[in-house]
């Protein structure tokens, strides 16, 4: 079972072995989508009723035909399938480009069923937002996942109002739980964790291209400097979840003050990467909020 950190919702003691959800129909089957119905056909994971999943085209319809469990229908060939999953459902996931948004919730708004959750993984669309173009029949909870969620190892921001129950948040924090850890996180902090969580992994292929590029420059052929950079990074990755130390407990073991390591940290922190980091998220912050400010918030 995946963990679940928040001020807000803490998980049962006993952690369930089979993590049950109710009806589900996701709306718009692109890469989120795709892991989240991945997530929800895995072992361990028990819907207590149907699964849709609904898609623009007919071939992409036809890619995910294999996705046990699930019936997988485009609007090319049933205008009316987002109204049908919807009606059927008692959890929908709005699973689009946030300009798609508000033509999806018009299309549907007068098929949820009364106390359905609905879900929006739209970045820059607001709950406030949302709250105004859904029914008031139903709550409404806003999540960003990130692509790690695509091999089971994402992270997912999730963030309610008032009118969210703790059984709903406990629906919403248990479906991404299946593609992932859930961090419970106020509205108005999921620009922030966009910053850190959403484009983290491009910060993280970035670093490793630099420092094949790096390895490159030192003489190793390409092919020798991508495997010593991606599997350090890898194996680093995988001995910290492993042992459960902190990064900085990790680093201080592999940074002896007479070792190699310390030479190399002292010249990213002489070159202020702390800085440099949080010129980055504020760059992606910046254009969460113009995103935001696009698709009319």
């Amino acid at each position: 079972m995946p963990s679940t950190y928040s001020a807000s919702y803490e998980p049962a003691k006993e952690v369930p072995s089979v993590i049950e959800l109710p009806s589900v129909a996701v709306l718009g089957a692109g890469a989120i989508g795709k892991s989240l119905l991945k997530g929800l056909t895995k072992p361990g994971v028990a819907v207590n009723g149907s699964i849709y999943a609904t898609c623009s085209s007919a071939s992409r319809a036809a890619e995910l035909a294999s996705l046990s469990q699930v019936t997988v229908t485009a609007v090319e060939d049933h205008p009316s399938v987002n109204k049908d999953a919807v009606f059927e459902s008692d959890l929908v996931v709005l699973a689009v480009n946030p300009e798609g948004v508000p033509a999806l919730i018009a299309d549907v708004s007068t098929s949820f069923r009364p106390g359905a959750l609905v879900v929006s993984v739209a970045a820059g669309v607001t709950l406030a937002r949302l709250k105004k173009m859904l029914p008031d029949s139903v709550t409404v909870v806003r999540a960003l996942p990130n692509m790690g969620g695509e091999v089971g190892c994402g992270v997912t921001g999730v963030a309610t109002n008032d009118s969210c129950t703790q059984e709903d948040l406990k629906i919403a924090s248990d479906l991404f739980g299946t593609v992932g850890t859930v961090v419970v996180v106020g509205d108005d902090q999921l620009d922030e964790v966009s910053s850190i969580s959403g484009s983290g992994p491009g910060y993280f292929y970035f670093f490793v291209e630099q420092l094949t590029a790096t390895g490159i420059e030192l003489g190793f052929s390409p092919g020798q400097a991508r495997v010593l950079a991606e599997q350090t990074f890898l194996g680093s990755a995988a001995l910290m979840q492993s042992s459960g130390q902190k990064p900085e407990e990790l680093l201080r073991y592999f940074t002896s003050p007479q070792g190699t390591s310390i030479k190399a940290i002292e010249q990213l922190s002489a070159a202020d990467f702390k800085k440099v980091l949080l010129k980055a998220t504020a760059a992606s912050i910046a254009r969460a909020r113009e995103i935001a400010a696009e698709t009319g918030e």
